[in-house]
């Protein structure tokens, strides 16, 4: 018996450093001194773990094997399109007391009963170090008002021990982007006619000012021009694989 503990324990360990090395992260010092560490997984998926306190973002099944992954204590997503909601990835990685935010859209989708909404404007403490505030995601462009429109979805702006982490969702530059202040740390989609063109996203990023900027879910759009476009500007853009 404590012979198939040892190995079951092995293989669990194995599997999560196996998954590991599949991903690139990132690690942030937390205005407390802590550790909070970035995985990009594709497109709008993230993880974030933050003192072993694990965070998924968008998990779809299309970009990775959720199996793999330890089990979330907290699940945010956008919105209901595919690329954002997936029942299978969400499955996988809750557990009994993982908590799951979304917007209104989505929690009528997946259907379970389960799940907490979130509008925008809406503001909630997970515990003493981490909230959450659910901000606009939303299209403004002339015929594409109806792929993302107003009132529907959500970015959010998690603060973690101090850390302020901005994850926009699939937005254009709105003029709501005037009022986040003190952002950390910025996720901004690059991917028309669904999201921002580059000239849009240097501009969303001038607005919100954050430290550091990544471009997300951009598919085929040369971002390297955002690093061009937003030089000298004291916004750090960094480059990662989140076609």
């Amino acid at each position: 018996m404590k012979l198939n503990f040892f190995i079951m324990i092995n293989l669990i360990l194995f599997s999560n450093m196996v998954f590991a090395q599949n991903y690139q992260s990132d690690t942030f010092e937390t205005k407390n001194h802590g550790q909070l560490t970035i995985t990009f997984i594709k497109h709008a998926s993230l993880m974030i773990n933050f003192d072993n306190y694990i965070i998924q973002i968008d998990p779809t099944s299309m970009f990775a094997d959720y199996s793999t992954f330890p089990k979330a204590d907290l699940i945010l997503i956008t919105h209901e399109h595919a690329d954002h909601l997936d029942a299978k990835a969400i499955g996988a990685l809750t557990k009994t007391n993982t908590m799951l935010v979304m917007n209104e859209y989505s929690y009528k989708i997946l259907g379970t009963g389960k799940g907490r909404i979130m509008k925008n404007g809406d503001k909630l403490e997970v515990n003493s170090k981490i909230s959450i505030e659910a901000v606009p995601a939303y299209n403004i462009t002339k015929g594409h008002e109806d792929f993302h429109p107003r009132h529907r979805d959500n970015g959010y702006v998690l603060t973690i021990d101090g850390l302020r982490i901005y994850i926009s969702g699939d937005t254009e530059d709105i003029p709501e982007m005037k009022n986040l202040k003190d952002i950390d740390i910025a996720f901004l989609p690059v991917n028309q006619p669904y999201s921002m063109t580059v000239a849009q996203a240097i501009n969303a990023a001038k607005m919100i000012s954050p430290k550091v900027l990544y471009p997300y879910h951009f598919g085929k759009t040369d971002v390297k021009q955002i690093q061009e476009g937003l030089k000298n500007s004291g916004i750090e853009v960094r480059l990662r694989e989140m076609q």
